[in-house]
């Protein structure tokens, strides 16, 4: 299920379904709200947006009321939620997952929406997108880049080869396809054992991790977490992001010690993830995975 395109002059919602927005960070979220009007479009913020109640976040009814009332609402086209966090997952219960089916529109974010893309995706069918939120994509400093990677993808519809804006590398050759499901790999991990997580079978994965806050040890457990639970005896092909550690440890150097023994093809970019430049990344499309040429083609439409 695809949602309609956005078009200059639409309503984007904007939502904090994860970590509240702080007072020192304020300038960031009008920032971002300042982006997307001078991109043409319409801002409605959540009512819900800028609460604090628990004194670390909204309470999870009240993010969840915002996200119900901003795909209820016919006015918003899209919605944006304006950063991470660490605790989405409390609202999954409260997902209002019928009114999603029955009004589809583009939803997106990173980091600990993640949770929610893909929970989105697996409940309803509806394909979800991973790429910059208000306030640390497009309310701190930001490339062109990340503003053409969300017009191309968002506004124009734009499929085919993703866009290369760092050097891509080939980790392990091969060529696959099949549907693109993940995101943030402690952040997925948090569907782990509920019925929110999507089916790995034939899917291409893709994953990133936060270099400031997650060890190399972290991704490794976070990895064996995947491979005991026979995710990559499922998987077709996997597409890993950014991620530069002080320890220089590289990302793809840990994932072949969890996955050295499968023989699935294996792609690296800096395209994604947190602190670097991100390209718009529709989960729950066709995608074809072309480790060898270091290539990822977007095979079905993500908007009409």
């Amino acid at each position: 299920m695809i949602s309609k395109r956005l078009h200059l002059g639409d309503t984007i919602g904007v939502i904090s379904p994860s970590g509240a927005v702080a007072k020192k960070t304020m300038p960031q979220f009008n920032r971002g709200i300042d982006l997307l009007k001078k991109f043409g479009f319409k801002v409605k913020v959540g009512k819900n947006a800028l609460s604090n109640t628990l004194k670390y976040s909204a309470t999870p009814q009240e993010k969840a009321d915002d996200l119900n009332s901003m795909f209820a609402d016919s006015e918003v086209k899209a919605i944006i939620c304006s950063q991470g966090g660490d605790n989405s997952n409390s609202i999954l219960p409260l997902i209002d997952f019928n009114l999603i089916k029955n009004n589809p529109k583009i939803f997106l974010g990173i980091s600990d929406i993640t949770v929610l893309l893909n929970a989105i995706y697996h409940k309803t069918g509806l394909v979800t997108f991973h790429g910059n939120d208000l306030m640390w994509g497009f309310g701190t400093e930001h490339t062109d880049y990340d503003e053409q990677e969300f017009k191309d993808r968002l506004i124009g519809g734009k499929i085919g080869e993703v866009k290369h804006n760092s050097a891509w590398k080939c980790i392990r050759e091969g060529i696959a396809e099949g549907i693109l499901i993940g995101g943030n790999l402690n952040c997925l991990n948090k569907l782990v054992g509920t019925e929110y997580l999507p089916d790995f079978k034939s899917k291409i994965l893709f994953l990133e991790s936060f270099d400031q806050f997650v060890s190399p040890e972290m991704v490794e457990a976070e990895l064996s977490r995947l491979k005991q639970m026979g995710v990559f005896d499922k998987i077709k092909g996997l597409w890993i992001g950014h991620y530069h550690h002080q320890s220089k440890i590289l990302y793809e150097e840990i994932v072949m010690n969890v996955v050295k023994d499968y023989d699935f093809p294996i792609i690296k970019c800096d395209d994604f993830g947190h602190n670097t430049p991100n390209t718009t990344i529709p989960l729950g499309v066709k995608i074809r995975l072309d480790a060898t040429n270091t290539k990822i083609v977007i095979l079905s439409s993500c908007v009409k």
